[in-house]
């Protein structure tokens, strides 16, 4: 690790993601809609293989995000609700509510993910008409209510350029004094903006270290010009490849772009009315660092992002336990605070990532705290030649 990288956080906290169907980029949706038997098979694989949160994910298509995150938890026992969500389409005040009501239903369970809306023919689907700085001046707005009420016992009253009320109260509050955690998502200079501002965890795609450092670098910026004491923790999203060889790895690897290439699943967004280059910062990156190669750094491997166009967090970590546990902590030791991980093979990777690669990562942060500093120089996990 150079020695000019930060120190690592004792911890990370790991993410999932579920969906109400079994679907994924390489295979085609399989049964309803929504599914409640695999829904709740698949949330249960993430509480069983040791995840922190599953994150349930929105668009104009999928069923209502709060809505499965009740089903899950009364479902399951401990995991936490990572609940997608896009300012705009209810009023702050209702979503504030709804999100406390489920929060002390569950015993503070429930996290937001914010996510402003980077296409513009996708917002439409749903009646929202404003372009791109318009929506993120309005989520900066949004989440500011958020926030205040969640934490108000007194009424309050707001009027902005996007809401207006007056006397607003009400009788239910989060679990915690501390209020509902929001994480963020974007690549964009508005989206560390706002993002920098109002985030508890802001969330990046799987970029090469080098640039994942600049986005890092430009969020914490962003927290510091807002007048923030402390930098949101960052959260990294990766595809891992995993298997028992670094051959048996790439053969693997080489197998799931195929079927993707093939067009034998389903990406997580669809292409919007024929758009072949997408609008959203986050997935033009991705496509940028493809474009510059097909590997980087230990393991990060990005034909994948291509061949989706890059419709949501698509880069894979390829290799094996060892090698992508070392990956991951690479990340980790440039500033990563969550790691959320989901396979291309949904429901199975899921299981295998809670047997082969969290205990891996967990147990070298462990190590790291017991024996620090000294320890960072001495990985107890295996470390894989870089790449």
């Amino acid at each position: 690790m150079p020695a000019s990288a930060p120190t690592p956080a004792p911890s990370v906290e790991f993410i999932g993601m579920i969906e109400t169907q079994e679907v994924s980029e390489t295979r085609p949706a399989t049964g309803p809609a929504i599914d409640p038997e695999y829904t709740t098979r698949f949330a249960r694989a993430h509480e069983d293989a040791g995840f922190d949160r599953i994150l349930i994910g929105y668009s104009s298509r999928r069923p209502d995000g709060t809505q499965v995150a009740a089903h899950v938890a009364a479902r399951t026992e401990r995991i936490g609700l990572l609940i997608a969500h896009r300012p705009g389409f209810v009023a702050p005040t209702l979503a504030a509510r709804s999100f406390a009501t489920l929060d002390q239903f569950t015993g503070g369970r429930v996290a937001v993910h914010t996510i402003t809306g980077g296409n513009g023919a996708e917002q439409r689907k749903d009646g929202d008409f404003l372009d791109k700085e318009e929506r993120y001046e309005r989520t900066d707005e949004y989440l500011g209510i958020l926030r205040r009420a969640w934490s108000s016992d007194e009424p309050f009253s707001h009027e902005g350029r996007h809401y207006r009320f007056e006397d607003y109260s009400s009788q239910v509050l989060p679990y915690r004094a501390t209020g509902i955690p929001l994480y963020f998502g974007g690549s964009s200079e508005a989206a560390y903006r706002v993002g920098g501002k109002h985030a508890d965890t802001f969330a990046l795609w799987g970029e090469p270290l080098a640039e994942t450092a600049e986005q890092i670098a430009s969020v914490r910026a962003a927290a510091t010009a807002a007048g923030r004491a402390e930098a949101p923790g960052i959260s990294v999203s990766f595809r891992p490849i995993l298997a028992a060889t670094e051959e048996l790895a790439w053969e693997r690897a080489h197998r799931v772009l195929d079927t993707i290439r093939a067009g034998g699943g389903r990406p997580f967004f669809h292409q919007q009315n024929g758009e072949r280059a997408p609008q959203n910062a986050g997935s033009q990156r991705l496509l940028a660092a493809a474009a510059k190669a097909d590997r980087h750094d230990r393991a990060l491997w990005t034909p994948t992002a291509t061949a989706t166009g890059a419709g949501g967090n698509t880069t894979a970590l390829v290799g094996t336990p060892e090698t992508v546990a070392r990956a991951l902590l690479d990340y980790v030791d440039i500033g990563a605070t969550t790691l959320l991980i989901r396979g291309y093979d949904p429901l199975d990777d899921a299981i295998d990532y809670g047997r082969h690669l969290i205990p891996l990562v967990r147990q070298e942060l462990a190590h790291r705290a017991a024996t620090a500093p000294s320890a960072r120089a001495v990985p107890a996990v295996q470390a894989a030649p870089s790449r």
